[in-house]
């Protein structure tokens, strides 16, 4: 199977990171997708450090691949967390919700790589100048707090203004989808919602189902503009679709999104939880180990390469 700049970048076998997803990305996946020839990320998201301690003593109890921790920038920790990232290690840094650059001198003293996820041109140009050694350009069709620019439309622009290798985010799900992002000019992909049902994923079960059940305009954008979140349409978003009619502010938002994500994948209240997942919800079938769902894409995407090739 074909290898690409991301694989020498960051020691895989396969060009594949498994989304930092918070409440989702826990140490358990996270070892499974690096221990199957992927990059496996923890997703940090509002934790105290802590907790994170504890997520990558797991990764590290079960293989010696490499591994990330992806650090939200609105985290009220964020300070204790580069400072755990950096005291333990950790090989690889994914950012999102913030500019990472008053970090990126710390990380990569250590030899951290920092790969931000951005969703424009104009902060991918920012953070190139800083020294960040990879961009996840991600499109709206992701599943989370999303951008204004679609997939197919930001990762050749972000391939243009940048020498830097790109990652493409948002609605891939698949082999075909790997091989799409590699025409773009990407050089690898991150994948979340399909991670979401990896036997190894440690969500609420009814998570798994909710997205399992899914059908193609099953995701809906909640919350105010420029601070919207892809989730599954459920009681919640209801609520929220109610809230926005009344000329609610940005705390009454807030307010009613407060704790929802935990509420859905540790609890499993799916109806008034929030049930983060992107447009490709609708193509994931089962569940199955991450390894599996590894070797599926990376046999799909050689298959297609092929197809095409036989068209010359």
């Amino acid at each position: 199977m074909f290898k690409t700049r991301l694989c020498e970048l960051l020691q895989i076998q396969y060009p594949i990171i498994q989304g930092g997803m918070a409440w989702v990305a826990t140490g358990e996946l996270a070892a499974a997708v690096s221990a199957a020839g992927g990059l496996g990320i923890i997703g940090a998201g509002n934790a105290p450090p802590e907790v994170v301690r504890n997520e990558i003593a797991k990764v590290r109890a079960i293989t010696d691949k490499p591994f990330g921790v992806n650090i939200y920038y609105m985290s009220p920790f964020i300070e204790e967390l580069v400072d755990l990232v950096i005291e333990l290690q950790v090989p690889v840094v994914t950012t999102g919700a913030g500019n990472p650059g008053k970090h990126i001198a710390r990380f990569k003293e250590i030899g951290t790589k920092v790969l931000p996820v951005i969703s424009s041109v104009a902060l991918a140009k920012r953070l190139a100048r800083l020294g960040v050694d990879a961009f996840i350009a991600e499109g709206m069709e992701c599943g989370g707090h999303v951008g204004d620019l679609t997939t197919m439309a930001l990762v050749p622009q972000i391939v243009d203004a940048t020498d830097l290798p790109v990652i493409a985010a948002g609605g891939i799900a698949d082999g075909r989808g790997l091989v799409a992002a590699l025409a773009l000019g990407a050089c690898g992909v991150q994948i979340g919602t399909r991670f979401i049902c990896a036997e190894e994923c440690t969500v609420h079960p009814n998570y798994k189902q909710a997205v399992l059940q899914a059908k193609d305009r099953d995701t809906i954008l909640t919350g105010i503009q420029g601070h919207e979140v892809r989730v599954l349409k459920n009681k919640l978003t209801r609520k929220f679709l109610e809230l926005a009619q009344t000329g609610a502010s940005p705390e009454e938002f807030e307010a009613l999104g407060a704790g929802k994500l935990r509420l859905a994948a540790v609890e499993g209240d799916v109806e008034n939880g929030s049930v983060m997942a992107g447009q490709v919800a609708a193509m994931v079938s089962k569940v199955q180990p991450a390894a599996e769902i590894i070797l599926e894409i990376m046999t799909e995407a050689d298959e297609v390469l092929k197809r095409l090739g036989a068209l010359y």
